[in-house]
């Protein structure tokens, strides 16, 4: 496996293993998937922030992605990202979300970050808030109802790690 930063030639595989999860889950509340330039200009507007925009690549293909992008749009939150994991389908319980993370922190402090943001879907299976917990994020309050898709409501976890404070270190055991 390695993690290195996206680059055109990943976006095709970005955009297919995100469409998956528009169509087949509650993990994001995107209901729409986006196409191949939508992400281009993700990915571009990440590197003009000087935020990460990574991928794990295993066997010679995209088998998961993540980036960091602004918390909110307000000029004073320009300290504070929120970050973003997907693994393809098949690609869980492999340290592919470890080594994403663990990256994506680093480059985050690189980039000059102080907070970042977590926000999970409660889809029921706790593999998401467990990843973050390891990798030093904190409980930061529950969101109730505040999404509505493939007809359920669903609550959303937030999850912050303080970068000013001790320096995180990738996340450890499985």
């Amino acid at each position: 496996m390695v993690i290195r930063k996206a680059e055109e030639r990943d976006l095709p595989a970005v955009a297919r293993i995100f469409a998956h999860y528009v169509a087949e889950s509650v993990a994001t509340f995107e209901e729409e998937p986006p196409s191949v330039a939508a992400w281009r200009a993700r990915r571009a507007d990440l590197a003009a922030r000087g935020l990460p925009f990574l991928v794990a690549e295993a066997d010679g293909q995209v088998a998961g992605y993540a980036y960091a992008g602004p918390w909110r749009p307000k000029p004073a939150y320009r300290h504070t990202a929120e970050d973003t994991i997907y693994l393809a389908p098949g690609r869980t319980g492999a340290g592919l979300g470890r080594a994403l993370l663990g990256e994506l922190i680093a480059g985050c402090a690189a980039a000059g970050v102080r907070q970042v943001v977590a926000v999970i879907a409660d889809t029921g299976d706790p593999a998401s808030e467990a990843l973050h917990r390891r990798a030093g994020f904190e409980y930061a309050g529950r969101l109730t109802a505040v999404g509505h898709k493939h007809g359920r409501w669903i609550d959303t976890v937030l999850m912050q790690l303080d970068l000013t404070a001790a320096t995180p270190s990738a996340p450890s055991g499985p």
